[in-house]
C-alpha cells in the first residue's frame, strides 16, 4: 500500500492508502483532521485542498480546468495547492507528503 504523509494542525498523520483511493479518500476513512471531502469528489467544494511538498506535484497528473478554476475560488491558494479528490494514489506516489490548507 502507498504511504501518505499529511500535515495538519502541527502533527504528521502517515496513511496507508489502497491503490486508486484519492487522497482525500484516505484522509476521510483514517480521520486525518482538516480533510473533510464534503462533495465527496465531485469536485465542487475544496474541503480537501492540500499543498504538496517539493517534487511531488511533478509526480501528479495536472490539475484540470475544473480543479484550476475551483482552487482560484479559495483562500489560502498557493502554486503546490491541489484538490485532494483528484489525486488518486499509485506505487509511483508512496511517500507522498501533503500539508492540509487550512479553510
Amino acid at each position: 500500500m502507498p504511504i501518505i504523509r499529511f500535515t495538519s494542525e502541527d502533527r504528521v498523520h502517515e496513511v496507508d492508502a489502497r491503490e486508486g483511493e484519492s487522497l482525500m479518500q484516505a484522509a476521510v476513512r483514517t480521520g486525518v483532521p482538516g480533510i473533510i471531502g464534503e462533495c465527496g469528489g465531485e469536485l465542487s467544494c475544496a474541503t480537501c485542498h492540500v499543498a504538496l511538498a517539493d517534487g511531488w506535484a511533478a509526480k501528479c497528473p495536472e490539475p484540470s480546468a475544473d480543479e484550476r478554476d475551483l482552487l482560484d475560488a479559495v483562500d489560502g491558494v498557493r502554486p503546490e495547492s491541489r484538490l485532494g479528490c483528484q489525486i488518486r494514489m499509485s506505487a509511483a506516489l508512496d511517500g507522498l507528503e501533503a500539508e492540509v490548507v487550512p479553510e
